[in-house]
């Protein structure tokens, strides 16, 4: 059943990584184009900067999800350094139980706040629901729920981001 679920959140895990490689391909397209209609053809289009400022909230969400899942979310690393056994594990879940508490946040107040706004339409978009766009939100926290569950399931806290998920390039 652990391996089951496993399987699933890797899943689940490629699907939020593929996704925001989508949206990073769409942004890419969309904001060349509203350059070109108005520099260019100097009648600039209405849709490309609403349907970037979309698909980014997209992007963020599920870049998110996808760096939590891969440790790579910000966190401090002194305090669990420097403990080790029960406390390191004690530390570890309720630093879990919190991520937990708000992306059930996120996903409670994220679900009212799209029915609320569910039947307004987008100006440049009437067609689309407001509450659509505010989709993302109980989505991720979701999402990241699942993810917040599995690694209490399996007890992986305070781990180092895999090799392949860690760029070679330097920062400094």
């Amino acid at each position: 059943m652990r391996d089951a679920y496993i399987r699933m959140m890797d899943v689940l895990h490629r699907a939020c990584l593929v996704g925001a490689g989508a949206s990073i391909v769409i942004l890419t397209a969309i904001i060349p184009w509203g350059v070109f209609t108005r520099y260019v053809l100097n009648s600039a289009s209405s849709w490309p900067e609403p349907l970037a400022i979309l698909v980014m909230i997209w992007l963020s969400f599920l870049s998110a999800v996808v760096c939590y899942r891969e440790y790579l979310h910000i966190a401090v690393g002194i305090l669990p350094s420097a403990l080790t056994g029960a406390p390191r594990v004690i530390l570890g879940i309720a630093i879990e139980l919190a991520m937990l508490f708000t992306n059930l946040f996120m996903l409670w107040y994220g679900v009212k706040l799209v029915q609320a706004t569910w039947y307004q339409s987008i100006a440049e978009f009437p067609i689309m629901s407001v509450g659509a766009s505010y989709l993302p939100v109980p989505i991720g926290g979701a999402i990241t729920a699942l993810f917040v569950i599995e690694r209490i399931w399996t007890g992986r806290f305070f781990l180092s981001p895999s090799a392949e998920s860690i760029s070679t390039v330097s920062t400094e």
